[in-house]
C-alpha cells in the first residue's frame, strides 16, 4: 500500500493505492488527507472487498498514520492480529512502479478542476490500467485484441 499525490483545484490531494504481490490492483481511495483516518478507511475498504483474503503481512511506506491505524483495526477485530505490518520505504518498490502509469496520464493535464471530476476520471485510469495488466478473466496481458475486444463487449464501441 502506498499514496501518491494528484493535483485539485490547485491543491494537493493524496491517492491511495494497494497492490498485492504479482502486482495487480487491489484497490484506490482518492482522499483529501493524509493522515490515520483516511488510512484506516482505504484498509478497510480494501478488506471488505470481495477479491481480498486476510492479508499475512502488509507493506507501507514510513508514513506514521499507517501503524496507528492498523492497530485501531485489530483493536476493532476488523484485522487479524496475525497479521504484519512492514514499515520499510524500500520494500514498497512494486508499487511505485505501478504509480508510473497514473502519474503519466495525470500530470500533463495540470490538475482536475474538482474531487469528484477527479476522481472519476481516475476510476477509468485505473480500470483501463487493470484490463491491460490482465486483471480481467480471460483476457490476459498483452494480448491487445482480447482487451480491444472486452472493451468492444463492455461500451458497444464500433471499431
Amino acid at each position: 500500500m502506498d499514496e501518491t499525490y494528484i493535483k485539485v483545484k490547485k491543491a494537493w490531494k493524496y491517492l491511495y493505492r494497494a497492490i498485492d504481490s504479482k502486482g495487480k490492483t487491489l484497490d484506490f481511495m482518492l482522499s483529501a488527507k493524509r493522515d490515520a483516518k483516511a488510512a484506516k478507511r482505504f484498509f478497510t475498504k480494501i478488506l471488505n472487498g470481495p477479491h481480498t483474503q486476510t492479508p499475512r503481512v502488509i507493506n507501507v511506506d514510513t508514513n506514521p498514520a499507517y501503524p496507528s491505524a492498523l492497530k485501531d483495526m485489530k483493536t476493532d477485530k476488523v484485522l487479524s492480529e496475525q497479521t504484519e505490518l512492514r514499515q520499510v520505504k524500500y520494500l514498497n518498490n512494486l508499487i511505485e512502479q505501478d504509480h508510473r502509469f497514473i502519474k503519466r496520464r495525470t500530470n500533463p493535464g495540470l490538475g482536475f478542476g474538482s474531487f469528484s471530476t477527479a476522481r472519476r476520471t481516475i476510476q477509468g485510469y485505473e480500470a483501463m490500467h487493470m484490463i491491460r495488466k490482465g486483471q480481467v478473466k480471460n483476457v490476459e496481458k498483452g494480448d491487445v485484441l482480447g482487451q480491444i475486444y472486452f472493451i468492444h463487449q463492455i461500451f458497444g464501441v464500433a471499431t
